[in-house]
């Protein structure tokens, strides 16, 4: 394991290189639109950009490169896995994370990525949703094209949707705070190209992802990106999907001191869930994340006792789009 500090960013955790290859870091089930979804993190090489202060994803990754025949050990690992298994004829969407961008080759081998999309026609065959995660700059049409031709030959109908990591609406917290690297021009150009292709686009969005604001501003904030997001869905007509995160104290990012000396606080639910109501007459989805992936500080999780309810209303609104699911909530 590497230490990993970077004073731009200010973070401090390590890297692991003990991982066992050939297995993913993490798979997990939730509810959404869709149906059944699974979420799949590869092991792989870290993230290439690794500069966004709040978040310590890269630390579940490897220095090296992770070549195609592990990569494809991952894939034959989690189709036979117990669990997985036992839901392979209930999965209705599937989404391919790294902790980076799996459409990076120097990060994911592109055979691997086939190779998954292959044994996924073969044993899923209710799949209607492939997602692949991906910063804007990796993602190519062309090989795109190629995924979106091979999911075609599976046993149902597919969509490709592409996953980018927009944070924040704000553009000095994106860029300067959080230190995305991304500008809504870049996020327009990639909306008009998948929209020409009918591809799907999913945007992950941070609930208070940096230090220094309110709770309200945090609320506001999202709000701005629903409207800004269902607004590029119309003007593209692109098929567009919010991914509402709650930001929690991720260990070894500069979330963590900030925390620690009483200057940051995870957002409460019952916020998060005043922000997705902004979103009950647009044309967009919203799926809310409520896994804080193990990464969170003691105490810094946005999972707070007697959440329980709240958890739950959630769980539901993000399968069934409900919005009066969450009225009761809205105080």
């Amino acid at each position: 394991m590497r230490a990993e500090k970077d004073p731009l960013c200010g973070k401090t955790y390590r890297q692991d290189d003990s991982w066992d290859e050939t297995k993913p870091i993490q798979t997990w089930f939730s509810n959404s639109s869709n149906g059944l979804m699974l979420f799949i993190i590869f092991y792989t090489k870290a993230c290439r950009w690794n500069k966004c202060t709040g978040c310590s994803l890269p630390s579940l990754s490897a220095t090296r490169k992770i070549d195609f025949s592990s990569l494809m050990a991952q894939t034959d690992f989690v189709y036979n896995k117990p669990d997985i298994i036992a839901k392979l004829d209930q999965i209705k969407q599937i989404v391919v994370s790294n902790n980076g961008s799996v459409l990076d080759q120097e990060t994911f081998s592109s055979a691997a990525l086939v190779y998954f999309v292959a044994k996924t026609n073969i044993l899923v065959p209710n799949l209607s949703v492939l997602t692949l995660e991906s910063r804007p700059e990796y993602v190519d049409i062309e090989a795109l094209e190629f995924l979106a031709r091979a999911l075609r030959e599976g046993k149902t109908p597919t969509d490709l949707e592409v996953a980018v990591g927009m944070e924040a609406f704000d553009g000095h917290i994106r860029n300067k705070v959080f230190k995305k690297g991304l500008s809504l021009t870049t996020l327009e150009q990639l909306a008009e190209k998948l929209a020409r292709y009918n591809f799907r686009l999913k945007c992950y969005l941070m609930q208070k992802p940096v230090s220094g604001i309110t709770n309200e501003d945090a609320v506001q904030d999202v709000k701005n990106a629903i409207d800004y997001l269902n607004s590029l869905a119309e003007r593209f007509g692109v098929r567009l999907n919010i991914h509402l995160n709650p930001t929690y104290v991720a260990v070894g990012t500069a979330l963590e001191p900030a925390f620690r000396e009483g200057r940051y606080e995870p957002p409460y639910l019952r916020d998060v869930v005043r922000a997705v109501w902004h979103a009950r007459e647009k044309k967009i989805s919203i799926h809310v994340g409520l896994n804080d992936e193990g990464l969170a500080v003691s105490g810094g999780s946005f999972l707070r006792k007697k959440d329980d309810k709240v958890v739950e209303c959630l769980d539901a609104f993000n399968a069934t789009q409900d919005y009066s699911l969450l009225g009761p909530l809205i105080g």
